[in-house]
């Protein structure tokens, strides 16, 4: 089993930066494949990133690409969410999420596919 604690939300202007950490309990963070989602207000949590355990493969929604990069430091037991010209569309809690997985290179998409949730962290992005 793991816990999950994300840290870095806050308000931000419109074009601005924000990293979010989230840091994993347990000695096997290696062993869970990471992603992100968010949920804003009103709307369904969607998904915005994922990392293979490896660090290898990663994936990232349409809406975010080339703004926003996923990486993880395994020595740290830490996944990170580089979120660069942020918009009004972003706000959100963001989600970080571990599913413990055998394959190096697999990436999940989908909220169902992970068993460990955070608590999730406001990001607010004022236009």
């Amino acid at each position: 089993q793991v816990q999950l604690v994300e840290s870095g939300g806050g308000l931000v202007q419109a074009g601005g930066s924000l990293r979010l950490s989230c840091r994993a309990s347990g000695r096997t963070f290696s062993s869970y494949a990471m992603g992100w989602f968010r949920q804003a207000p009103g709307k369904e949590r969607e998904f915005v990133a994922a990392i293979s355990r490896s660090g290898r493969s990663t994936y990232s929604a349409d809406s975010v690409k080339g703004r926003f990069t996923i990486s993880r430091d395994n020595a740290k037991n830490t996944v990170y969410l580089q979120m660069n010209s942020l918009k009004s569309e972003d706000t959100a809690v963001y989600y970080c999420a571990a599913d413990q997985v055998f394959s190096m290179v697999v990436v999940h998409t989908t909220q169902y596919e992970y068993d460990y949730w955070g608590q999730g962290t406001q990001v607010t992005v004022s236009s």
